[in-house]
Formats: C-alpha cells, sequence, structure tokens
C-alpha cells in the first residue's frame, strides 16, 4: 500500500506486511496512526516506509539472524536507506504484544501501537541502550500514544481467536 502522509513535505509512503494468520486491521487506520505522529517529528526520515507485523517464531529467527539474539523481543528496527529510498523497517511481534496487553492490562490495540511508535523513534534518532536514553526514550513513546489518544487515530487491529 501506498499512501502519502501529511504534511506532503514528509515524503513518506507505506508499504505494509501482515503475516500473521489471526491479525485483522485495516491500512488505511495504519497509515492515519502514523500520519498523526509524523508532525511531533518532523525531521524523520523520508521514503517507503516498511510495516511487517509477524508471528513470534519468525520474529525470533529475523532478531537472531540479524543480532544474534534468538530471545523474543517486540519490535526489531531497520534503519533508513536515504539512497534506496527507505525510511526504514519495523518488524512487530504481534503475539508478544498479544501477551504483553495481558500481563500489563492495556488493550492490544495500545501495546501493539506502542511498538510501532517505539520502532519510529528509533528511526528518527532515538536510542535506548543507556538508561538516559531509556528514560527519554518512554517519554517520547509516552508523548506520542497520548496525542493519539487525543484525536483518537487508533488503529484498528482485531486478533481473531486461536481455532480450537
Amino acid at each position: 500500500m501506498n499512501l502519502k502522509a501529511n504534511p506532503p513535505s514528509l515524503e513518506i509512503s507505506f508499504a505494509i506486511s501482515n503475516l500473521h494468520p489471526r491479525l485483522k486491521f485495516s491500512e488505511e487506520t495504519v497509515a492515519r496512526f502514523f500520519e498523526s505522529i509524523f508532525p511531533l517529528y518532523p525531521n524523520g526520515p523520508k521514503g517507503d516506509l516498511s510495516l511487517v507485523f509477524m508471528e513470534r517464531d519468525v520474529h525470533n529467527k529475523l532478531h537472531g539472524e540479524f543480532l544474534n539474539d534468538y530471545r523474543p523481543t517486540d519490535v526489531i528496527t531497520f534503519p533508513p536507506d536515504s539512497e534506496e529510498g527507505m525510511a526504514g523497517e519495523i518488524c512487530v511481534s504481534v503475539d508478544q504484544a498479544m501477551e504483553e496487553s495481558i500481563s500489563r492490562q492495556i488493550s492490544f490495540v495500545r501495546e501493539l501501537s506502542l511498538y510501532l511508535v517505539h520502532g519510529w523513534l528509533h528511526l528518527v534518532g532515538f536510542d535506548d541502550i543507556e538508561k538516559v536514553e531509556r528514560q527519554q526514550m518512554r517519554i517520547e513513546e509516552e508523548r506520542s500514544l497520548t496525542h493519539v489518544e487525543n484525536l483518537d487515530f487508533w488503529p484498528d487491529f482485531v486478533l481473531a481467536p486461536n481455532p480450537s
């Protein structure tokens, strides 16, 4: 899907891949979600933003192949490549979001949206390796999610029940 984000000066298009068999959503709501947070970070990357929604096993394998760490994680972000016209790639574990939302007693939509925000923050230059950086990342995550909440621009994520 290639949707141009507003304002046009950001020059972002979306490539959305849903590889999770139980996740359903409208690509338009995901694009609107991102378009709502782009103005908060006007110096973000330009080009194609790839979003990939994955099952845990595939996500863990990707984590191991690229970061040499096969432990479960929530989001993997691949950096922008301006020469290739890529704003970056954000790969999220849908299963991790489901489990964390239950554990943290928050909505699945908010948890999965948090992963998307976290990935975007990496693409605009935030990091979370050191304690101070991690604290700033948490502040920016909350700022972005509060902004989305105020606009009510949540993606319409729905996770179908496991087949019996």
